[in-house]
């Protein structure tokens, strides 16, 4: 009695009919199986019907005219072919059973020696392998899937790190392509000699590491600030290590701008109550000094001391108010501008001092207008005072400075990049702090300020800096 209620499709590729009925009846004599049998005693013939897939099983008889089994068993691999192929001998011969097994037959018979219980299991045998050899092609299938469409960088790295193979969004972060980084190791991405030095001893005392936040160069020589794991993994091949590079560039980035939000609002709320302690006593002494300056009559002498404690009252009164204006959110108007119009205008009013500094200044705009909504007036203000930081950062006549603008889908980039003495990794979290200065003489609130302006803006403001080698400042400006 059969167990299975599905037919299952036996093709006999033979070119001797005898072969084939004497075969045909053996197979007919097995119970546990429904099988449709059919003949096929030409080679192309053959070959088409295993293209179409139509068939469950395959017997094929090693001899076919001009042609032979192990032929078919070549087209059969070349057709990426799943299903079982089983070749029939008129007598053995070990070397043809060695080749046959080696190109993919799923087992070799000698016809002489057929019997039904041998093909029951050689049946049995070949459906359970192809049941199993599809599952795992699936599995494979499925699992190359999630390596080739994940968002993270996922590759597959030897002993020393070098890449042996990744996804496509290992080359999208690092820029490089897949002969390129098999070139590479990891450490040989890495800036930072820190980083390095740490990847390196924890690799030697460990033997793989989870989570290291470093920092790598891409192609372009851009940093991208990443979380790095990679796992050691041992199979019939030899030692290898199963690595990923997770991309926090971005989330970085929107750390330390929150960060600074929150700096500047404890700032501004400081600036405010002090303000209003200071300016009440300074009312009094306003007031105070206008009724002298009314009834005075002590001579030139106390005029003098009464005009210069009202000028300071004065100067102190302005103070508090610029104070205020920087740590606040600027109310403003806007419209509808050009981004390269607005940046020509700062570069005009800082050209001056550009000319006297003998600083070579390169311009680089995207050919189609950029446009944001913006208040054309603040904006160049906030332009302004970058420009000037970076002409005062870069050396005389070897001072470089170049300006960019570049178009993108939803948001435009201002790059405002110079060779000059560079910020400290320390002072780069405090860039924006009102009164934080390396100046001699300097306030520190022209950056406060300017960070007011482009937050007005909605624009994100990212600064990267190496101390002896210059500073880019990069500006995104929702499009309008």
């Amino acid at each position: 009695m059969s167990l299975f209620k599905t037919p299952v499709k036996i093709l006999i590729i033979d070119d001797d009919e005898d072969d084939f009925f004497i075969t045909s009846e053996y197979l007919k004599q097995i119970q546990e199986y429904q099988l449709q049998i059919d003949w096929c005693y030409k080679f192309n013939e053959a070959l088409q019907l295993l293209k179409e897939r139509k068939y469950n099983i395959f017997f094929v008889d090693y001899r076919l005219g001009a042609r032979t089994g192990l032929d078919f068993l070549k087209e059969a691999v070349r057709l990426d072919v799943e299903e079982p192929i089983i070749l029939l001998t008129g007598k053995g011969n070990k070397d043809v059973d060695i080749e046959a097994m080696q190109m993919g037959a799923t087992d070799y018979l000698i016809k002489t020696e057929l019997t039904t219980d041998k093909l029951e299991r050689c049946i049995r045998y070949s459906l359970e392998r192809m049941a199993y050899l599809k599952a795992l092609r699936a599995n494979e299938k499925k699992y190359r899937s999630i390596f080739e469409l994940s968002k993270d960088a996922v590759f597959i790295a030897d002993k020393n790190l070098r890449f042996v193979d990744m996804n496509r969004a290992t080359n999208v972060l690092l820029g490089y392509e897949k002969k390129e980084l098999q070139e590479r190791t990891v450490y040989d991405l890495i800036s930072d000699s820190t980083d390095k030095s740490l990847l390196e001893k924890i690799m030697y005392e460990e033997g793989e590491v989870s989570d290291l936040e470093v920092e790598v160069q891409n192609n372009a020589g851009d940093k991208k600030t990443c979380i790095l794991t990679a796992t050691a993994t041992i199979d019939e091949s030899g030692a290898y290590y199963q690595g990923l590079l997770h991309d926090i560039t971005n989330l970085k980035r929107a750390e330390k701008a929150n960060l600074l939000i929150e700096k500047l609002g404890a700032t501004g709320r400081l600036v405010r109550t002090l303000a209003h302690e200071v300016r009440n006593p300074l009312n009094n002494i306003n007031m105070s000094v206008e009724q002298l300056l009314q009834t005075n009559e002590g001579g030139d002498e106390s005029q003098l001391f009464l005009d210069i404690v009202q000028r300071n009252s004065k100067r102190i009164g302005d103070i508090i108010t610029e104070l205020l204006d920087t740590s606040r959110p600027t109310d403003l108007v806007f419209e509808t501008c050009s981004l390269q119009a607005i940046m020509d205008d700062s570069i005009a009013e800082a050209l001056d001092r550009i000319t006297l500094q003998h600083v070579n200044m390169q311009i680089k705009y995207a050919n189609e207008p950029c446009d944001i909504m913006a208040n054309k007036e603040k904006l160049k203000i906030a332009f302004l005072n970058i420009i000037i930081n970076a002409v005062e950062a870069v050396p005389s006549i070897t001072g470089e400075l170049t300006i960019g603008i570049d178009r993108m889908k939803d948001f435009h980039v201002v790059t405002i990049k110079d060779n000059g003495c560079g910020i400290p990794e320390e002072n780069i979290s405090r860039l924006f702090e009102p009164y934080f200065t390396s100046k001699r003489n300097g306030m520190g609130l022209g950056l406060a300020a300017t960070l007011n302006i482009l937050q007005s803006h909605k624009a994100n403001v990212d600064v990267t800096s190496t101390v002896g080698q210059g500073t880019t400042f990069t500006i995104s400006f929702p499009a309008v």
